[in-house]
């Protein structure tokens, strides 16, 4: 299997980033210039509001919008504020430390108990109200950027990622990513830092990166972290809230750090600076595959030439085909995504049901590389078609996991329900390849329909009733568009004409290719000239 990283920057608004597995576009990365990318960066800032009834603070951490900061990522040396002891209320793991090792650090509570092991998540949480006050100044990490009108989330344990190694200040002891399965490379790597000798109080995990990784490898990693994590403290020190304390790397470095692996044959840059910036980081962090960086200097566009431009444009379609027949449907709403199994045209030789299996497992494939394509998040619901053996069920459960086993984002996936339908969550770190692109369209508001032209020349008839009543109306024009004029001057102008008779007042139907098929304006004026406020059409 061939794998190749494209980077393409050669528009500077936006930075795009491709992983091709045998020419099939895998996983796909998108940021603009104008807009604000705060997941990772860490700040100092401050209480602005606590809301007891949901066990959060409001944090400035001087960006404009304030930050939301809840009572489970509150880290347990805070508690010391409100008159508790950490030490005596230590029981579990850090939220989002995804760790394990082979000493038991990731069994279950009772076990760790037994083990006599010391742990990190408080037995229980203090009201937030009385860890914080008003004014109070609080390091925090941003973990989830801002959707819609909702602030980024933040949490108080603070994690910094190195090439192989992330450095987590709270966590006080090391540990390995639970990626890393092999239990005696676990022990081996956990040996190495302990063998290291972190500082006292720090805390260190090994990335999946970090397996197969020699001694120096992850001390030169460790000592970077702690150079960092130096220059962080003082800042913390020296700078008033709210601050900017710790900024993310770009993009581009960030995916060669985070996703670059050894089985991926080449990195393609096709801009010059970008391609200067990636070699360097290169040479100081990962120097022995600094050959396997290009920059592309062709004629033809970068994406072209791999023919992603209309792979990314099918990204969006509503409906993706499937090989061989058949398609999956996909509908993101405001609470959940749902996603629909369609057979369409795919038969095979063999039964109805074993027509849906096959069909089902080529479609749980498919979800999981859209999934991580359009970025989707939050509650998923996938609806495959319906199959009666319990083995074919449990064969596409196993499929749909394994094939979101790739993916970075963490997911949670139950067993079919009574009802045929997968139910799983994303991991949603940022607004999804969607929003990120496209803006509600002004025709329709984002429902993707539109009145037609019936409904909305019988709402027109009923604003001409009222506007043609109003006391000294002489003169109505209506401005709509050209399907909504044709309709009026046509099917209604008896309508029309009666209400001129009735009342007095003569109107004007105006229609225009080039308005919005929903628009409507309603100009009302009395036998001067002057104009006549419509009151109502405020309301609508």
């Amino acid at each position: 299997m061939r794998k190749e990283m494209l980077i393409n920057v050669s528009q500077p608004e936006e930075c795009r980033i491709a992983i091709m597995e045998d020419n099939v576009l895998e996983e796909l990365y998108t940021e603009r210039a104008s807009q604000n990318n705060y997941a990772g960066n860490i700040y100092k800032g401050k209480i602005v509001n606590l809301e007891p009834s949901i066990q959060a603070a409001f944090v400035d951490f001087g960006v404009g919008r304030n930050g939301f900061l809840h009572i489970s990522d509150v880290e347990p040396q805070y508690f010391r504020q409100a008159g508790y002891d950490p030490e005596e209320i230590m029981d579990g793991n850090i939220p989002g430390a995804d760790i394990d090792d082979s000493d038991g650090e990731g069994a279950p509570p009772a076990r760790r108990r037994r083990q006599g092991m010391r742990s990190t998540r408080p037995r229980f949480k203090p009201p937030i109200q009385e860890i914080f006050r008003r004014g109070d100044e609080v390091l925090v990490q941003v973990i989830k950027e801002g959707i819609g009108s909702k602030g980024p989330t933040l949490s108080t344990y603070i994690s910094i990622p190195g090439r192989y190694l992330v450095l987590m200040p709270a966590l006080g002891r090391v540990g390995v990513s639970r990626k890393i399965e092999d239990e005696k490379q676990r022990r081996e790597l956990r040996q190495i830092l302990l063998d290291l000798n972190p500082p006292k109080g720090l805390g260190f995990i090994v990335r999946t990166a970090g397996q197969e990784r020699t001694r120096r490898e992850l001390s030169r990693d460790m000592a970077y972290l702690l150079r960092l994590w130096k220059v962080l403290v003082k800042r913390v020190k020296n700078t008033p809230s709210p601050a900017d304390i710790y900024e993310e790397s770009d993009m581009i470095i960030r995916t060669i750090r985070d996703i670059f692996t050894e089985d991926i044959d080449t990195i393609l840059v096709d801009e010059k600076a970008a391609y200067e910036r990636a070699k360097e980081f290169l040479q100081l962090v990962m120097p022995r595959y600094v050959g396997r960086l290009k920059y592309y200097d062709g004629r033809e566009p970068l994406f072209h030439k791999y023919d992603l431009e209309k792979e990314i444009a099918k990204i969006q379609c509503r409906t993706v085909p499937l090989k061989g027949g058949g398609s999956i449907v996909i509908d993101p709403t405001e609470a959940l995504v749902a996603i629909d199994v369609n057979s369409g045209s795919f038969r095979t030789d063999d039964s109805a049901e074993d027509s849906a299996f096959q069909l089902n497992m080529s479609a749980a494939k498919e979800i999981a590389r859209q999934l991580r394509l359009r970025d989707l998040g939050g509650v998923i619901v996938n609806d495959f078609i319906d199959m009666r053996r319990e083995s074919h069920r449990r064969k596409v459960e196993r499929s749909l996991r394994d094939a979101m086993r790739r993916d970075r984002a963490r997911t949670k996936i139950l067993r079919t329900s009574p009802f045929g339908l997968i139910e799983m969550t994303r991991q949603r770190i940022r607004p999804s390849l969607k929003r990120s692109v496209y803006e509600d369209c002004p025709c329709c508001q984002g429902r993707a329909v539109v009145k037609t032209g019936e409904s909305m020349a019988i709402e027109v008839v009923r604003i001409l009733m009222m506007a043609c009543q109003q006391p000294k109306a002489s003169r109505v024009t209506i401005r709509v568009n050209d399907k909504v004029a044709a309709y009026l001057n046509n099917k209604k102008r008896r309508d029309v004409i009666h209400i001129e008779e009735a009342t007095g007042t003569s109107v004007q139907i105006l229609g225009s290719e080039g308005l919005f098929p929903e628009h409507l304006e309603c100009d009302c004026r009395d036998a001067d000239g002057n104009a006549i406020t419509l009151s109502f059409l405020q309301e609508v």
